[in-house]
């Protein structure tokens, strides 16, 4: 198995160094268009295979995609992060004319590689990288709603007091800080609904901390996060070479699901081996639904700009 990460930054080197180390494949290429960067990166996770007990081979590369040829997966990364104070819609115009051409160059010599968009604005990356490719829709996925999610359990386990790992809380609609919709509702604590455990009020202030959860750390760090984000893509990757059918939260293609059409928005899909199989239906009530539309008309506004932008 090989993959491909394009962009050696923070979240790209953080995805690469995750795969590695869980030995996802055989072969693991990270492309930047940096002089030496990608090799520079390479070269020092290659030097922590012995420490860590793997034998993925890493190899870096200054935009030469040749040799990400035969890629199963290939995730993008690339473009500017997050700035404080820089909407998610700010970055379309600079980042949208990367993801295009990082996705055509992949898919030139991986023709049947699957895709993952972690590029923000990353709802609109993730439609732009489906309509400049044409890719069947289930081999382009974006990541937003997996690490969402784990802030949204984050969040919720400090409320709790208790391990993320007992807890399953999801996240679906926009990777916006206005546009995610923490579902509070139908959050579990070890197969117990929250509200069990912790009143309304506390359930809407985790819900109001995780849909700022990104700016919160941005503002914190001056730059976007990395670590959740680059485990997140590895994750997804895992999930795919693995064939695990694991149901993760996903930026995918709409076709009616969720009465939505022509938008890629965050919902429940089950990833295996041929990418996003199936969309789950998790039953939103009328107030879910009602955000949710909402969510998908904000998407879809930044979408627009893209028919603003000469590529």
């Amino acid at each position: 198995m090989k993959v491909t990460v394009v962009g050696a930054g923070a979240v790209g080197a953080t995805c690469a160094d995750n795969i590695a180390r869980k030995q996802i494949c055989d072969e693991l290429v990270i492309v930047d268009i940096k002089e030496g960067f990608a090799e520079g990166k390479a070269m020092d996770l290659m030097q922590t295979a012995q420490i860590e007990g793997f034998d993925t081979t890493i190899i870096g590369s200054t935009n030469d995609y040749s040799k990400t040829a035969n890629s199963d997966v290939a995730v993008i990364t690339s473009g500017i992060p997050r700035k404080p104070g820089m909407t998610r819609e700010e970055l379309i115009g600079i980042n949208a004319g990367i993801v295009k051409t990082v996705a055509e160059n992949i898919l030139k010599h991986s023709p049947n590689a699957i895709i993952i968009v972690i590029s923000n604005p990353m709802d609109t990356m993730t439609y732009l990288a489906l309509q400049s490719t044409g890719l069947p829709k289930n081999r382009i996925i974006g990541m937003g709603g997996m690490l969402d999610s784990a802030r949204f359990r984050y969040f919720m386990s400090k409320a709790l007091q208790c391990s993320m790992n007992d807890l399953q809380a999801n996240v679906i609609g926009g990777h916006g800080d206005t546009t995610m919709i923490p579902l509070t509702r139908l959050a579990t604590y070890m197969g117990l609904p929250v509200s069990y455990f912790a009143d309304e009020a506390t359930l809407q202030k985790v819900a109001a901390d995780t849909m700022v959860g990104g700016a919160t750390l941005t503002g914190l760090l001056g730059t976007s996060a990395w670590y959740a984000p680059g485990a997140a893509g590895a994750f997804l990757v895992e999930s795919i070479l693995r064939d695990e059918k694991r149901m993760i939260p996903c930026c995918v293609a709409l076709d009616g699901e969720y009465g939505q059409k022509d938008i890629c928005l965050g919902v429940p899909v089950i990833i295996g081996r041929n990418g996003w199989e199936r969309i789950v239906d998790f039953k939103l009530n009328e107030a879910e639904q009602a955000a949710f539309n909402k969510s998908a008309d904000a998407v879809r506004s930044m979408n627009e700009v893209l028919k603003t932008i000469q590529m």
